[in-house]
């Protein structure tokens, strides 16, 4: 039997059971607390209580399914999934409860229940995906792969494998007519003639085919002789470089047709679930915090040089539109301030400055950005007018990252891409990981950039000047 279902059955029923285990230890753990404060008829309906509980939770699972032993999955997918599950199951629960007339159960109870289970949940899933990775890692569970042709494509592929030890892929080599383009740590199998004689004589579990068009001929045999032996057959097309997502396919008549991009943000539902945290979070800061750090840091930064509290600046925002963006001022007032970037060991910057782009803290006025809409929490940095100019001309699709509000931190600050750009390299990187943060835009992905930027302040970031 091959690689790719010899466990997938199992380890899917593994997820399912450990689901029901933790469901149904949650509830009782929170029965356990709240039995003093329950009536004695919703105990003596326990067990209808728990079959209902039981019950609802299969179609939650059949709804939002999710492969936790997927090859490739992020913990921000699996949080994400966890979430609509639990939002289903409640929908689910609270309705069976009413049509059942158990209405003694307290909105308290409901509310512990559901907090404790998604913690409970999340912590179970993640916990076995890191338990997958590392089993993985170890040489178990492992799918056998060949690569057809080693161009760009190919050895792109081949490295994308490669980075995580946790996928399981083991490559057994490449197909290529010119093996002088394959990896020196890599095995030639053979030119493309010899494909359906290797994969006769061997077990592979998939093929990635990395071929050019023109070689129709070669990939339409070897998908062919891949259908008939149960071979999976992948096609990773030339356009791949130019686009970073998974595309989705739709049908003109005949005509299959791809959509290269799919920003989420697009949607109404998920504008407002951005726009409503971010409303409600910046709110909260500057109604409470904001106040007593603004009184402290104003002070320290006057006492330290002359100038203004706040250092606002024309930026680019969403849809190129410009607005002022605030900081605490950490320089010296000076003539470069809006044309030149800082750098490390910035004779402008003042030493109470050093120590606010240290811990971020010069970063806090732009909540007053965001609770005015020009800026998200999360999003591409804004950059200098002149940066943005400079820029476009130097950058292929570098406008791209302003289809999104900018935020106060993003995805490519917690990748590394902070600060100064002293190369062009750098701001390409930057600019890749912004676009691929609003194709992949997801409520738990903010989430998760949020909790990084946190831990990377505390962890100190060499970035930071």
């Amino acid at each position: 039997m091959k690689q790719q279902t010899r466990y997938s059955h199992f380890l899917k029923t593994l997820v399912v059971l450990g689901d029901y285990i933790v469901l149904n230890i949650t509830f009782l753990f929170v029965l356990f607390i709240f039995k003093s404060y329950l009536r004695e008829d919703v105990l003596f309906q326990f067990y209808k209580l728990l079959a209902v509980l039981n019950i609802c939770y299969i179609p939650s699972l059949f709804t939002f399914n999710i492969d936790i032993h997927s090859r490739v999955i992020y913990a921000d997918k699996i949080v994400q999934n966890i979430f609509y599950i639990i939002l289903f199951h409640f929908l689910l629960f609270t309705a069976a409860l009413s049509f059942l007339k158990i209405e003694e159960v307290s909105r308290l109870f409901i509310i512990s229940f559901y907090s404790i289970l998604f913690f409970s949940l999340a912590c179970w899933r993640l916990s076995f995906r890191f338990s997958i990775k590392l089993y993985r890692k170890k040489g178990f569970n492992y799918k056998l792969v060949t690569i057809i042709g080693a161009g760009k494509n190919g050895n792109s592929l081949y490295e994308e494998m490669m980075n995580d030890s946790g996928y399981g892929f083991r490559i057994l080599g490449f197909f290529e007519d010119n093996p002088v383009n394959i990896p020196i740590d890599s095995k030639w199998l053979g030119s493309t003639d010899d494909i359906e004689t290797f994969l006769h004589e061997n077990e592979v579990d998939e093929v990635y085919c990395t071929l050019p068009e023109s070689a129709e001929k070669t990939i339409v045999r070897t998908l062919n002789f891949c259908e008939n032996n149960m071979i999976r057959f992948y096609i990773v097309p030339e356009f791949r470089r130019y686009v970073k997502k998974q595309m989705e396919l739709d049908v003109l008549g005949n005509m299959p047709v791809l959509s290269l991009r799919d920003e989420p943000l697009q949607y109404p539902l998920n504008q407002l679930i951005k726009r409503g945290f971010d409303i409600t979070f910046s709110f909260l800061f500057l109604c409470t915090l904001f106040p007593v750090i603004y009184i402290v840091v104003a002070i320290c930064i006057k006492t330290s040089s002359p100038g203004p509290i706040l250092f606002k600046q024309r930026r680019t925002g969403e849809r190129a539109h410009e607005f002022y963006c605030f900081k605490f001022r950490t320089m010296k007032v000076n003539k470069d301030a809006d044309t030149t970037q800082a750098i490390i060991h910035d004779p402008r910057t003042t030493r109470l400055g050093e120590f606010l782009r240290k811990s971020s803290i010069d970063e806090l006025p732009q909540i007053i950005n965001v609770l005015k809409g020009e800026m998200s929490f999360v999003g591409p940095r804004p950059h200098m007018l002149k940066h943005t100019e400079q820029y476009n001309e130097l950058i292929d699709k570098y406008m791209l990252r302003h289809l999104v509000k900018p935020g106060i931190t993003g995805w490519a600050q917690v990748n590394g891409y902070r600060g100064e750009t002293k190369e062009l390299s750098q701001m390409e990187g930057r600019v890749a990981r912004d676009v691929w943060y609003l194709e992949h835009w997801s409520f738990f992905l903010d989430i998760k950039i949020i909790y990084l930027t946190i831990i990377n302040i505390f962890r100190g970031d060499k970035n930071a000047y």
